[in-house]
């Protein structure tokens, strides 16, 4: 049987007049990596909160390794991780003591503290840099240094807030590397980012929330059986006129197309043969094109038909 370590039952946090947090449930089991995401503005950050306990909350339950949470559970956040969106480390540390200081706040046995740093230091790849200050270091670099100082205690759970935002493809690429190692060693996974094929690469589970509810979980594929779109043709043609585009939109199972400078893309719900019936239209009214090619739903779709297309302001 699988165990829970993450259960939120009916929680209800508000500010004044906005609610943020509207009868929220969330339970994640033992070895998930799961994915909580949402627009800005969901509730993704104030979950959070609640969760450590850094926040009161109105009503409701959280539940840790079974064990209600409190602010003064320090064995249940012993237990914990987080890595968070701003880089959170001291200028004047270097890496190797930032790093220590941050186990510390764990570990207090300095004998039993040093191979944990050392291991978190090595996990990071930043051995040749142990002695930089941070003021030294590439943004990727930084990144990396602020997940060593969330792991270096061996947290069974381990909270990531935006892990890769602005750092270089490789940085980004060890990143994923190493939560991916984390959670193969037992660690279990909260990830929350903007990064849609992010979440699709690691992700076991995923929820989007919204004004504070769950609207919409399951597995990324689970997720993309929930939405309208099933499949986009896309068509790279010249000198295309309305009354064709009309003729494409007329096809089985099509209920979008747009033409912008020379590219048709064709959304259709359902349908088993649809890149054929668009070749079979194009041929019958021999009209030429470039290049067609048929795309499934990714995560991305998913998200912005679930939440909508509107920009949102910051969290």
């Amino acid at each position: 049987m699988s165990e829970t370590i993450v259960k939120v039952t009916n929680l209800v946090k508000r500010y004044k007049e906005l609610i943020a947090l509207d009868n929220f449930n969330l339970q994640i089991e033992k070895g998930e990596v799961f994915g909580l995401l949402g627009p800005n503005g969901s509730g993704k950050s104030t979950t959070i909160n609640c969760l450590l306990s850094l926040l009161t909350y109105d009503k409701g339950e959280v539940e840790l390794f079974g064990e209600k949470m409190t602010a003064n559970r320090r064995d249940l956040k012993r237990r914990i991780g987080l890595v968070s969106q701003n880089v959170a480390v001291f200028d004047e540390l270097t890496v190797q003591e930032n790093v220590d200081f941050f186990c510390g706040l764990y570990v207090e046995d300095k004998k039993e503290r040093t191979p944990m740093v050392e291991r978190a230091i090595r996990f990071v790849g930043l051995e040749d840099f142990r002695k930089f200050y941070p003021r030294k270091l590439s943004g990727g670099l930084l990144r990396r240094l602020n997940i060593a100082c969330g792991i270096a205690h061996k947290p069974e759970l381990i909270i990531f807030d935006e892990p890769t935002v602005a750092v270089d493809p490789q940085s980004r690429n060890k990143i994923l590397e190493g939560i991916t190692e984390l959670n193969r060693d037992g660690a279990t996974i909260i990830y929350t980012s903007h990064y849609m094929e992010e979440v699709e690469q690691i992700c076991s589970r995923i929820l989007i929330m919204d004004r504070g509810k769950e609207i919409a979980s399951g597995t990324a594929e689970e997720l993309k059986r929930k939405i309208k779109n099933t499949e986009s043709v896309i068509v790279d043609i010249k000198n295309l006129t309305a009354g064709h585009i009309e003729g494409i939109r007329a096809l089985n199972h099509v209920y979008e197309v747009t033409y912008l400078d020379n590219r048709l893309t064709i959304k259709c719900s359902g349908g088993r043969h649809n890149i054929s019936h668009v070749v079979e239209y194009l041929a019958q009214h021999e009209l030429s094109y470039d290049r067609i090619f048929s795309e499934m739903p990714t995560l991305n779709d998913v998200f912005l038909e679930i939440t909508g297309k509107e920009l949102r302001d910051k969290e």
